[in-house]
């Protein structure tokens, strides 16, 4: 199929956020020695365990971003049974070391800009939207990215179906003339296949159900840029 527009996803896409989250945290238990209570090892999945059902509450309008913000490391710290009071100068620290992990991830670079010169691309992402401004300052994203959409600023979170259309009005294409390229089976696969785009899925996941969904299924870049013939 041809396409006119093709959108990737930032973290875990494009970027390693996991990598860079799990450094971090790593930094974190190295800095604060009252967390060495606990295993760094413990730390790390007591935290994105609390994260992820934080923003799944955060998409669905359970909590507010401050809410977030603060629940993520308190919860994490009061799971531990370590001094919660400590949360927000944990969290602040975590922030600062998480940016200096950024880093794309393996294989990614090369072949985005290779679709970039061949295609009108852009970028679609959740998370708080002056960290991911500052990623895309850091990885020369607002150059090569025709349209940037981060939900924040919609006011709504992927997979609602509110970003896809706002992002669709943004590329100036029909719906059906877009490819989605993301990790996300729910964000990215289900929320852009359901508006009607297009969708490459880049996973390592074998649920073969789960692969109807996507035009095209990788987990090797070189095969996007077979797929897309840059």
């Amino acid at each position: 199929m041809s396409y006119k527009f093709i959108y990737f996803d930032l973290d875990d896409t494009l970027l390693d956020h996991q990598a860079a989250e799990q450094a971090a945290l790593m930094d974190v238990h190295d800095n604060f020695s009252f967390l060495s209570e606990v295993a760094a090892e413990a730390l790390v999945d007591a935290y994105q365990q609390v994260n992820r059902k934080q923003w799944m509450q955060y998409s669905q309008g359970d909590v507010s971003r401050s809410e977030l913000q603060r629940n993520r490391f308190e919860q994490t710290l009061q799971q531990l049974q370590l001094d919660a009071s400590r949360h927000y100068e944990v969290g602040r620290f975590y922030m600062s070391c998480y940016r200096n992990h950024w880093q794309w991830v393996d294989g990614a670079r090369p072949v985005y800009e290779r679709v970039s010169r061949q295609y009108a691309v852009g970028i679609v992402t959740n998370g708080f939207a002056e960290t991911q401004r500052k990623k895309f300052e850091a990885f020369d994203l607002y150059e090569s990215a025709d349209e940037v959409v981060i939900s924040e600023d919609v006011g709504v979170l992927k997979p609602d179906p509110r970003v896809f259309a706002y992002a669709t009005d943004q590329a100036n294409v029909k719906a059906s003339d877009i490819l989605y390229v993301g990790d996300s089976f729910t964000s990215d696969i289900e929320g852009g296949s359901d508006f009607g785009w297009s969708t490459a899925w880049y996973t390592s996941n074998g649920e073969p159900e789960k692969h109807k969904r996507a035009e095209f299924v990788f987990h090797d870049f070189n095969d996007l840029a077979e797929f897309l013939d840059v």
